[in-house]
């Protein structure tokens, strides 16, 4: 979800851990841009682009269900590592949808990149508004953050951020209180009970998850907590006797997550969370692979949690 600080106009923000430069480039360089623009299972054909004010950039998204959407963006400000100014959407026989301005700042390493999408009308920000969620567009950002780790370390990560109209310290209670997380956390269809809830760094939780015909064991294990900025636990799928196992229709998988559970106040009643899931200890390269194939499962999953904790905070 995007907050609108004007009612026409739309604005996300993304700290990404990497330098300036390096975002820079993954947002420019055509080869780089082909691995993470656009939602998950989108592909991206660039024709031909010219990076200064007064050039474009033609290409076309291929979706997953085959369908082309060619786009043309026309530049009317560049300035490297800092500022980009560009129309989006539009094409040769068409008006674009929206002036796009977004500027990058680095600190300490990382990199900031502030967006603002400038539509006509309240009206028209409205409809694009709708049409990102539903198409998945924010995930274009998570690939962006995917794509920067793996280019740094070499590991494969799996990102998803959701902005929520609350605070701060509401959103981290109801990630940190067992009688919360067991209203929104689990998959629709699916009840969720703590069997043990000790969350405290250090503490563990063992858990079930069931929809009558299939249940999934899990436990976790805290190992950082951060009120109101920051979780760290492992997780893993386990039997009734908390055994490690594997989940049922996932069998080659990675034995335990890391899960980082990031919160970034946007404004006063404005909450960013930020989930990042990879590998932990030992997992082979096909877990790996396997781990990375799922990214658009694991998208829609935490999507129709978060919808469930959207409404929750709502209430």
């Amino acid at each position: 979800m995007m907050s609108a600080n004007q009612s026409n106009e739309l604005k996300l923000t993304r700290v990404y851990d990497a330098p300036v430069r390096m975002v820079w480039e993954a947002w420019t360089d055509p080869e780089q841009v082909a691995q993470w623009w656009g939602p998950r299972g989108f592909t991206l054909t660039t024709h031909s682009k010219d990076l200064r004010p007064g050039g474009h950039w033609a290409y076309t998204m291929h979706g997953p269900d085959g369908t082309d959407y060619e786009n043309k963006a026309l530049y009317y400000e560049v300035v490297e590592c800092e500022r980009l100014v560009y129309d989006h959407g539009g094409n040769d026989d068409r008006p674009p949808l929206f002036r796009a301005t977004v500027v990058f700042h680095e600190s300490a390493g990382k990199t900031t990149m502030e967006m603002a999408m400038t539509l006509a009308t309240p009206e028209a920000a409205a409809e694009i508004r709708k049409f990102i969620k539903k198409a998945g567009g924010n995930a274009t950002w998570d690939r962006l953050a995917e794509y920067l780790e793996k280019q740094d370390s070499g590991k494969e990560k799996f990102v998803i951020n959701r902005t929520f109209e609350a605070t701060q310290e509401a959103v981290f209670s109801l990630w940190t209180d067992p009688k919360h997380i067991v209203q929104w956390l689990p998959p629709q269809g699916f009840t969720m009970e703590y069997l043990e809830a000790d969350i405290r760094p250090g503490g563990r939780t063992f858990f079930l998850m069931t929809n009558g015909e299939v249940k999934m064991y899990g436990r976790a294990e805290y190992l950082e907590i951060e009120s109101p900025h920051r979780l760290v636990y492992t997780q893993e799928f386990c039997d009734e006797s908390r055994r490690i196992a594997r989940h049922p229709m996932t069998p080659v998988w990675p034995e335990t997550m890391l899960m980082t559970v990031e919160f970034h106040a946007e404004a006063s009643e404005v909450t960013r969370v930020t989930v990042t899931s990879e590998a932990f200890g030992s997992a082979t390269d096909e877990e790996i692979a396997a781990f990375a194939k799922m990214r658009g499962s694991m998208t829609m999953g935490w999507t129709g949690s978060f919808d469930q904790l959207e409404a929750l905070l709502s209430a």
